[in-house]
């Protein structure tokens, strides 16, 4: 009975909806021009208000989408991964991106949709936080943005097996990699807000900032690689 009372009041994820179709963006103009549906696929924070986003872009050339993402001054985009009907790019952002913009008020980009022209942002709110504020505060850096709805949801499961992800997880990293990305999520490196600094973990780990800069940027990616290689077999199928 009292478990059930703690999972009744556990607060529910609220969830903040908003619509973008300005061609300023991205993921919204190669989504209106190429006629694709990009879509964010994870979001980790660099450090310094820098982020990696990695999109995956289905039914377009990816070259063509990194051709249009390049006159956006303030992104770094490169190809990680290609397969017949779409590709995983990886996005360096700083500035003038709305996903950036709800993550530095505190919320935690969900979806990033760009299909079409027409661009969708959820962001989930942790139940410290007001809402409401954030939904103002974003409006106001991004009025390209309309504002479309908040909900409360159940919270998000992982798609994965754990048993099947450790065995994928072992045989995709090195020893180095997987060593430091443990490092990385037990010293609290992936929790939002972050806990710890990269730097915090390479000296936790005896090694130079570049070097661990090095190690989790690969893994990552690898992770990544691996979900998208899943997707494309599930949409192949």
């Amino acid at each position: 009975m009292n478990d059930t009372r703690n999972r009744d009041r556990t607060p529910r994820v609220r969830e903040i909806e908003f619509e973008i179709t300005a061609p300023a963006y991205p993921f919204v103009r190669a989504s209106a021009e190429l006629e694709c549906r990009v879509e964010l696929a994870e979001m980790i924070p660099r450090g310094n208000g820098c982020y990696a986003e990695f999109f995956t872009v289905a039914e377009a050339k990816p070259s063509r989408v990194a051709d249009l993402a390049d006159d956006h001054e303030s992104a770094d985009v490169r190809s990680l991964r290609e397969h017949e009907s779409g590709a995983l790019l990886e996005f360096l952002v700083a500035e003038d991106c709305p996903a950036v913009e709800l993550a530095e008020l505190g919320a935690l980009p969900r979806t990033v949709r760009g299909s079409d022209g027409d661009g969708r942002i959820v962001a989930e709110v942790p139940p410290r936080d007001d809402a409401g504020g954030i939904t103002d505060a974003f409006l106001e850096r991004v009025p390209e943005a309309t504002f479309v709805a908040k909900r409360e949801t159940d919270a998000l499961t992982t798609p994965f097996s754990r048993t099947a992800f450790r065995q994928e997880l072992r045989a995709r990293l090195t020893d180095r990699q997987r060593e430091v990305l443990e490092a990385a999520f037990e010293a609290g490196y992936y929790d939002w807000p972050r806990e710890c600094s990269g730097e915090d973990v390479a000296a936790e780990l005896g090694i130079a900032s570049p070097t661990f800069s090095q190690h989790i940027h690969a893994a990552e990616r690898k992770l990544l690689a691996m979900a998208f290689e899943d997707r494309a077999d599930d949409e192949a199928n």
